[in-house]
């Protein structure tokens, strides 16, 4: 086994999944980057390989195949050793109304949000029992809180993840294992500046974060800080929680 930690991070091919894997990287994990988008994934890990980090892609991976997640988990433990610390981030988004979900559309945003990280974590944990010690971060959405008009079928998923991580934390807690959830709110991604451009935030992103105790819209940095001490040493007594990172929005 490495020295350093392995580290999975999902959907970290950008966005706030791609600032997580850079500051587990900047910590000294060694960091594997599983992304639907593999080109995205590569490049991220020539990004950490050129600031001298040890970091590898196991090609395009959906999370939501747990054949092919079964598949990059093995080969990251071939690469960088036994899987001791897993960020579930990948996500898929929906905007639409109630009584027009498909089946189709309910089922691939579940597939995704909620079962992809069941089968990672599946994968992960047989490694982390035999060392005692594991960190789970799963990230969910603040809207998993208050909820969301239009997104039934998003929130919904996520609010399962929040209680997959009540439910692991429990179960994994006896054995050195610790489960979080960070519902990030309202942070300034790609993602975010293409569902304002569509119309669907219903104003502007400067409006709203006029609107947020903070004065500002979050950034990726501001989920990867939490994460990074979630998944630290230090945090080994904080477990089941959900970890609001959202400037005051939910209190």
């Amino acid at each position: 086994m490495n020295a350093q930690r392995a580290a999975i991070v999902t959907g970290a091919g950008s966005g706030i999944g791609r600032a997580i894997a850079q500051r587990l990287a900047e910590d000294g994990h060694a960091v594997a980057i599983l992304d639907l988008d593999g080109a995205a994934a590569e490049a991220i890990v020539a990004e950490l390989r050129q600031k001298g980090h040890e970091a590898m892609a196991p090609g395009s991976v959906d999370v939501s195949d747990r054949a092919r997640v079964e598949d990059a988990v093995q080969r990251v433990r071939d690469a960088l050793g036994p899987v001791l610390v897993l960020v579930n981030n990948a996500g898929l988004a929906g905007f639409t109304p109630f009584l027009k979900i498909t089946d189709d559309e309910w089922d691939r945003i579940l597939a995704v949000n909620l079962s992809g990280p069941f089968y990672c974590a599946q994968a992960v944990l047989p490694d982390m029992i035999d060392a005692g010690w594991g960190r789970i971060v799963n990230i969910s959405s603040s809207s998993a809180q208050g909820g969301q008009q239009y997104m039934a079928h998003y929130v919904s998923s996520k609010a399962g993840l929040i209680g997959l991580t009540k439910a692991l934390a429990l179960e994994f807690g006896p054995k050195g294992i610790t489960v979080n959830t960070i519902p990030p709110g309202f942070v300034d991604t790609p993602m975010l500046r293409a569902l304002e451009e569509r119309g669907l935030l219903g104003t502007s992103v400067d409006r709203i974060a006029e609107a947020t105790p903070v004065r500002r819209p979050g950034r990726p940095d501001d989920i990867a800080a939490a994460c990074a001490f979630l998944v630290s040493d230090d945090a080994g007594y904080i477990t089941g929680q959900v970890i609001g990172v959202n400037g005051g929005r939910n209190t």
